[in-house]
């Protein structure tokens, strides 16, 4: 906590409320209701936890809680605690019924989301997390040998989406965020939501999936052919390959972030598919699957040992096909590691 508030320069404290944040900071993983849960950081203060009489932690660590009960006011509460002009950063996930109920009783009190103030501030990762994240990515990499002894032809995508979910689960995964499963033309929509599509023979098939495992998440990309594919298809996949290739090897402390969009988005360019290259190259990944850094042009932070990301450069052919390929990077001391290790090839699948 303490490393927070030496972070948040130009502000009088930090707001946090149930979500990735409060699990980061307290290790608390209260229900995000409508009943108010917060966490008040000052400098120079004890860390005040503000939460319902009816769901007191056990164990509330060295944090002093303040109880309240339906029918008290715990905006009044939260008031009595804060600088009435000063700043605060609020977590991104905050309620605007919370906000604003505590805006009513501090009027001069200023506000401003967590990310836009300390965007890094869960971006690099200590070893007990890398440990956390790699687990969770060989978890994936464990769902995605054995989806390629299932049978696609013939099935839809929702059919093997739900294998991928039962998979991830059965691999330690606590939650599933997403399985993607865009086949033929559905896979030059980057977020296809898995239909009942059936899928055949000489469909490009577009596999991105994750989720939380031990807190901490999972997020992986291959993209996988029924049958032979056509020299067309390999061209396209060779390119995104080469890219996604270039762009970890791109990866070393120091290099910005928009740096290694930029080494990707280079090779798919002069091969002649920029315009098909339509979103960041990569996002953080943590507590959430999607978080701070950012691999995008005019992201300038700069690259730290410990930072964990997506690589995941893509080609989308409208009408046609796509295909995606992504790893999930952490930055080491010299380089960097990926946290997914299956075969980059173009799997041939039936």
């Amino acid at each position: 906590m303490s490393r927070a508030l030496d972070q948040a320069a130009g502000l009088d404290g930090l707001l946090i409320t149930p979500g990735p944040d409060l699990a980061y900071f307290t290790g608390q993983r209260p229900p995000i209701t409508e009943r108010l849960t917060l966490l008040v950081l000052r400098p120079g203060h004890q860390p005040h936890l503000i939460v319902p009489a009816l769901e007191l932690p056990h164990d509330p660590g060295e944090l002093t809680l303040i109880a309240w009960e339906d029918g008290d006011d715990p905006y009044a509460l939260v008031a009595d605690l804060l600088d009435p002009r000063g700043r605060y950063a609020v977590s991104d996930s905050a309620w605007a019924l919370h906000l604003l109920a505590l805006q009513q009783v501090a009027p001069q009190t200023r506000y401003t989301s967590m990310t836009a103030t300390l965007p890094m501030l869960r971006a690099v990762k200590d070893a007990d997390e890398v440990a956390l994240l790699a687990a969770a990515g060989a978890a994936a990499d464990a769902t995605y040998e054995q989806i390629l002894g299932v049978r696609f032809a013939g099935r839809t995508e929702r059919a093997i989406a739900d294998d991928l979910a039962r998979l991830l689960r059965e691999h330690g995964h606590s939650q599933v965020d997403f399985t993607i499963v865009a086949s033929g033309p559905n896979g030059a929509d980057p977020h296809h939501e898995a239909g009942d599509r059936v899928i055949g023979e000489g469909d490009m098939v577009v596999l991105d999936f994750g989720g939380l495992k031990d807190g901490y998440g999972s997020d992986t990309t291959r993209t996988v052919h029924v049958g032979e594919p056509s020299a067309v298809e390999r061209e396209v996949f060779d390119v995104v390959r080469a890219a996604q290739q270039a762009a970890f090897e791109a990866v070393r402390p120091g290099v910005a972030c928009q740096d290694i969009d930029r080494v990707a988005r280079r090779i798919i360019e002069d091969a002649g598919y920029g315009e098909f290259f339509i979103h960041r190259t990569g996002h953080g990944i943590g507590l959430t699957t999607h978080e701070p850094p950012y691999l995008v042009r005019g992201e300038e932070q700069p690259l730290v040992p410990g930072m964990c990301f997506s690589i995941e450069p893509g080609i989308y052919l409208p009408g046609r096909f796509g295909v995606r390929i992504e790893d999930i990077v952490t930055v080491t001391s010299s380089g960097g590691r990926r946290l997914n290790d299956t075969d980059h090839e173009l799997a041939v699948i039936w």
